[in-house]
């Protein structure tokens, strides 16, 4: 090879090519031939770029240069030197290993230098060609693994501050009467997600009334599931503000058409308010699939007859009042579809709510109660399912 080859400024790393691009800093003619020499001699399929200076070696680094696995950083150079020049390099490439040269005189800085966060050192006069191609392999592969351990913590770190998030984003049901017994479950439907475009709500307000919400946003993706978020954030303001009823529904039907990203998103929708004398009930569907009521004798779905259309679908839809007359001991049911559209078997007949009302009046049979029987439904309808559920859901239970 000639100098002025190892030298030409157009020796920079090409797209596609397997040999390793190694950038040399160092500005005395003799070590770099010396340089391509002993990778030449230690079978390195590899191409190395020379850069006679700092102002130089910047121009490769720099935003745009060309992409390197490996730099031999000499620390000491005209135009800069020392630590100070290094962890300018480790600036410049902060994913590309990094080797030191230095003198024999100089194997303290070498140590400093990898305590700076180079991958290693090397004593220039005891630089031998297996050494050399020994060093350059171990120091890709150690930045490998630093790169790999980083990404690990940053994945670790990322997934903490989204459970962190996703707890606080989960509602706190706010219910003062000890005589009433919550109990909830959630699961989105995107694998590894947090939350899903499903949502829920409890609050009791200070007439006594509790106030209890359920919905599910069309769609599955974090933008549905920030909907939903932000859904019932305004479903409780509302509530807090003293706002019942269709005109609740139409102000959050307000809600949804500001806050989406297209018109085709809509949002399915059931509120129920369980009165002071916790014997009656008012309820408004909103396209949303019936509650389940349990008492003493079994277990019924509300009556199909009162319901209105999803919000976001109309400007004028209309939704009507169910009153529901609860008994001595009650429980209200809640759900998502998610719930009731697995299927049953192999074929394509799917659970719905006369499916879980079975399932409900089994598990009522064997016992089942609060928590138990949320997870109990969701088993039984995985088992007939063949599988887990892949839907969002969500199921909130109230009894009395």
């Amino acid at each position: 090879m000639r100098t002025a080859d190892l030298f030409d400024p157009s020796r920079v790393p090409v797209a596609g090519r397997d040999a390793l691009d190694i950038l040399l800093i160092e500005d005395d003619l003799g070590d770099a031939l010396l340089v391509q020499e002993f990778l030449d001699e230690g079978e390195l399929d590899a191409q190395l770029v020379v850069a006679r200076s700092f102002a130089e070696a910047r121009g490769f680094l720099g935003p745009g240069g060309p992409g390197f696995h490996c730099v031999l950083v000499d620390l000491s150079l005209p135009d800069a030197n020392g630590l100070d020049m290094l962890r300018e390099v480790l600036r410049l490439a902060p994913h590309t290993a990094v080797l030191v040269l230095t003198g024999l005189n100089d194997a303290q800085v070498g140590v400093a230098a990898v305590g700076a966060g180079a991958q290693d050192y090397l004593v220039k006069q005891e630089v031998e060609p297996p050494l050399l191609t020994r060093a350059v392999r171990y120091a890709i592969e150690r930045k490998r693994a630093d790169e790999s351990e980083r990404e690990l913590g940053e994945a670790r770190l990322l997934s903490s501050e989204n459970n962190r998030l996703a707890r606080g984003l989960l509602p706190v049901p706010q219910l003062d009467d000890v005589l009433l017994r919550h109990h909830t479950r959630y699961s989105p439907g995107r694998r590894r997600a947090l939350l899903g475009g499903d949502f829920y709500d409890t609050i009791q307000t200070p007439d006594g009334a509790v106030h209890l919400m359920i919905g599910d946003v069309s769609g599955h993706g974090p933008d549905e599931a920030s909907l939903g978020v932000r859904l019932r954030m305004a479903w409780r303001t509302l509530v807090l503000a003293g706002q019942r009823g269709e005109a609740l529904l139409v102000t959050l039907d307000r809600v949804l058409t500001l806050e989406r990203w297209t018109e085709e998103i809509f949002t399915t929708l059931c509120m129920v308010t369980v009165h002071p004398d916790r014997r009656h009930a008012t309820m408004y569907r909103a396209g949303h699939p019936r509650p389940l009521l349990f008492s003493g004798s079994g277990v019924r779905a509300m009556p199909e007859e009162a319901c209105g259309p999803a919000i976001g679908l109309f400007t004028d839809g209309e939704w009507p009042a169910a009153e529901i007359e609860l008994p001595d001991s009650w429980g209200l049911m809640l759900y998502t579809d998610g719930l009731i559209e697995g299927r049953v078997g192999h074929g394509s007949r799917r659970l719905d709510t006369e499916g879980l009302v079975d399932l409900a009046a089994q598990a009522l049979r064997r016992g089942m109660t609060g928590q138990d029987l949320i997870d109990a439904l969701v088993a039984d309808a995985e088992d007939l399912n063949g599988g887990v559920l892949t839907d969002d859901l969500a199921i909130l239970l109230l009894a009395g």
